[in-house]
């Protein structure tokens, strides 16, 4: 009978510890692009990034998105922009990084 106790609360105990190390700690996505500690001040300021003989303004819009989901296009004024890999040509959006799984977004403007 001392048996059978100890074999279910070791089996108690296991379940107990599954159960904790599982809810405890989730998978850490990896960031394949650095993230700023702050956005360049000319972001911050409204001016735009130029590309393919376009002007793209940076809006209020914020994006979760993976790095994964990103193709890194090029670099303007030190810092890179990107396109979504499911993005074609011509592009919509440009995204610059703007923390851990943020992208702040640009758009073409013709009115500016």
């Amino acid at each position: 009978m001392n048996n059978i106790h100890n074999m279910l609360y070791f089996n108690l105990l296991l379940i107990i510890f599954i159960l904790v190390g599982c809810v405890g700690h989730s998978p850490r996505i990896p960031e394949i692009y650095p993230a700023p500690h702050i956005e360049a001040d000319w972001i911050r300021q409204g001016e735009p990034i130029e590309y393919a003989g376009e002007l793209w303004y940076p809006v209020d819009v914020l994006e979760n998105l993976l790095d994964s989901e990103m193709y890194l296009l090029g670099e303007y004024r030190n810092v890179q922009f990107f396109i979504s890999k499911e993005d074609i040509r011509p592009y919509d959006r440009l995204y610059t990084k703007f923390g851990l799984h943020k992208y702040r977004v640009f758009e073409k403007s013709n009115k500016r």
